[in-house]
């Protein structure tokens, strides 16, 4: 017989199954849930296993029973989300699972401390091109440490590295400034990241289309593959446990 727990401060959650196993999941309010652990779904395959017949849609999980399988932590995609945000939105998460989200930096935190993390980014510019980039390790620090980017392990996948050089750093928003440069990056290139001073990637800054130089630097770019002033039309940051 299960014991049934109640879990105070958790978060109750949604997921979307598009490509399993992959999860896109957003946020809701804190809540006080009451769940048993073997019967309350953990992430798509719980779902699956459940009723087989399950359809790609938006389900209610329980993401803090176990580790989780491969969530999308990230994502840019169409530019109707704002991610020119303050500190305490990047802490809690933000977005829609149907469209652009960010996962938020707590949650980030304690799914990456169960154990060693792969992150995969993937991206595609407006003319059809894909390419990716590959980390064997990463994991997000405590509300402490600033929430500090640990990321090793590169294997290129046409995108190059831009990543690594934000590594050890922590989190910064235009109004938490914690990055190496004289003035905030964030409030320069309008965003909210590991930035360093200031950066070689900008995932959450401003959703531009392509190429555009008008004001340096403030697109969703990877530099590595398509250079600072080129904003790419998607992006996502998956991570899973590494085998």
């Amino acid at each position: 017989m299960s014991h049934i727990c109640c879990t105070h401060g958790a978060r109750h959650r949604r997921v979307t199954i598009f490509e399993l196993p992959v999860l896109l999941l957003m946020f809701l309010a804190p809540l006080l849930i009451c769940c048993s652990a073997e019967e309350k779904p953990v992430d798509c395959s719980d779902i699956l296993q459940q009723d087989p017949h399950s359809s790609s849609g938006v389900y209610t999980i329980y993401p803090f029973h176990r580790q989780l399988g491969l969530p999308i932590i990230q994502r840019r995609m169409d530019g109707l989300v704002n991610f020119y945000r303050p500190w305490d939105q990047y802490v809690e998460g933000f977005g829609d699972a149907n469209g652009e989200y960010w996962f938020g930096l707590e949650f980030m935190h304690k799914i990456t401390t169960r154990g060693r993390n792969e992150l995969l980014v993937e991206m595609e510019d407006f003319d059809g091109n894909e390419a990716s980039a590959r980390y064997s390790s990463f994991s997000v620090g405590t509300e402490c440490d600033q929430y500090k980017l640990t990321v090793s392990g590169f294997t290129d996948g046409g995108a190059g590295d831009s990543l690594t050089p934000h590594n050890n750093m922590k989190f910064t928003t235009f109004d938490n400034d914690q990055d190496t440069w004289a003035n905030n990056c964030a409030k320069s290139f309008l965003g909210g990241f590991w930035y360093s001073d200031c950066h070689s990637t900008n995932p959450n800054g401003i959703y531009r289309w392509g190429a555009d130089g008008t004001i340096y630097a403030i697109g969703v770019s990877w530099s590595t593959w398509k250079g600072v002033d080129y904003s790419v039309k998607s992006i996502s940051f998956k991570i899973r446990l590494a085998k």
